[in-house]
């Protein structure tokens, strides 16, 4: 059974020599792209997020443990990695639906704007 998800992550505190490398290990991993990071100097974060599918029964905590162990293997030793999962396929929502007296005062309150 696969799950639908949004993962975002922030690295942080990595060697920005290893940049390039990093990126290319988290890739790896999960389909991230549009990175975005702050200034090239030490304890920088670097930024990513994409959807796609955990499967295999693989939980956000194996995800986060997998991700984390490639980063720090790209990075040479540790580097804080944080993983935001937002499982997309049972959101809450609410629904919004307006009836006949909100259509009249709406149409009565837009009277001359451009409503008709």
């Amino acid at each position: 059974m696969s799950r639908f998800y949004d993962m975002s992550v922030e690295i942080s505190g990595y060697d920005p020599a290893k940049a390039k490398e990093i990126r290319a290990a988290a890739e790896a991993e999960w389909s991230f792209d549009d990175w975005w990071s702050g200034a090239d100097e030490p304890g920088e974060s670097m930024h990513a997020s994409a959807q796609g599918n955990l499967s295999g029964g693989e939980s956000e905590e194996a995800f986060t443990e997998r991700l984390s162990l490639a980063v720090w293997r790209a990075n040479g030793g540790y580097c804080s990695v944080a993983v935001d999962a937002t499982y997309l396929e049972n959101l809450p929502y609410e629904t919004h639906m307006l009836d006949e007296t909100d259509y009249v005062r709406l149409i009565q309150d837009n009277a001359g704007r451009g409503g008709t």
